[in-house]
């Protein structure tokens, strides 16, 4: 599909989220302790919801979840995905590669530019996502990052991937964003940086994100767990209450 075929009202951009299934002792092992692995995984999946509600609310042409594992994905995932998304299995070794990897998956599914995320920023919103992307879809920027505050990437958007773009880059080190950002501008793209995020890795990283997000379940989630009441709260969406932090403000700035 080009770009004419994208319905008014509608981004030129897809969206890949891409995320690890919420199954404990795998995600967000660097929560445990003070968390169980049990524990973790709910505060991943809170996460992951709060991502995917957050992508369904942005007017993107294509929505995609890629998990590494579809099969270990618990039923309630499949139930709260939001109807804008498909899901499609990670491919690679690496996270250089599966990142590459799915970045070739949806422009060969739909020659759009590529917006993708992880699941470590719920605090994440709509007018956010579509304000990043704008740049790629309107052909004023080949490429877009948003640097992470551990010295990573929350974001990564690409007019045209190229797999080069990204397989060798260090990941989840403390230098994988300047290497990054790096690599893209000694490609020769036109850049835009956008806000610095801050990825949940840490307690003390949960406790800081759940105040930027007060409404999320992200928020909720570790509110009940610092409680002790390992009954879940009955979260009905991202906005079961008053959303009071407001969206970071843009910084963009233009490099190469």
């Amino acid at each position: 599909m080009s770009d004419a075929a994208v319905s008014a009202g509608t981004l030129a951009a897809q969206l890949i989220v891409l995320a690890k299934a919420p199954v404990p002792g795998r995600v967000k092992t660097r929560l445990t302790p003070p968390f169980t692995p049990q524990e973790a995984a709910m505060l991943a999946e809170a996460a992951l919801a709060d991502t995917l509600e957050a992508g369904a609310g942005a007017s993107f042409a294509r929505h995609t979840l890629t998990l590494d594992d579809q099969r270990a994905a618990p039923g309630t995932l499949r139930a709260e995905l939001p109807p804008r998304f498909e899901v499609s299995p990670q491919r690679g070794q690496g996270l250089d590669e599966r990142i590459a990897a799915a970045f070739d998956d949806a422009y060969a599914q739909l020659a759009l530019p590529v917006v993708l995320i992880g699941m470590d920023t719920p605090q994440v919103t709509p007018g956010l996502l579509e304000t990043v992307a704008q740049p790629l879809a309107a052909g004023d920027a080949d490429a877009v990052f948003g640097p992470a505050e551990d010295g990573g990437f929350w974001l990564l958007g690409l007019r045209r991937p190229d797999p080069g773009l990204i397989l060798g880059v260090p990941m989840s080190e403390d230098h994988t964003g300047r290497v990054q950002l790096d690599r893209l501008r000694d490609a020769g793209l036109r850049v835009r940086q956008v806000p610095e995020l801050l990825d949940v890795d840490t307690a003390a990283d949960a406790e800081r994100v759940a105040r930027q997000a007060p409404g999320s379940r992200f928020a909720a989630t570790l509110a009940t767990l610092l409680r002790g009441d390992l009954a879940q709260p009955a979260l009905t969406g991202r906005h079961h209450q008053a959303r009071t932090a407001p969206p970071p403000s843009l910084r963009v700035t233009t490099t190469g």
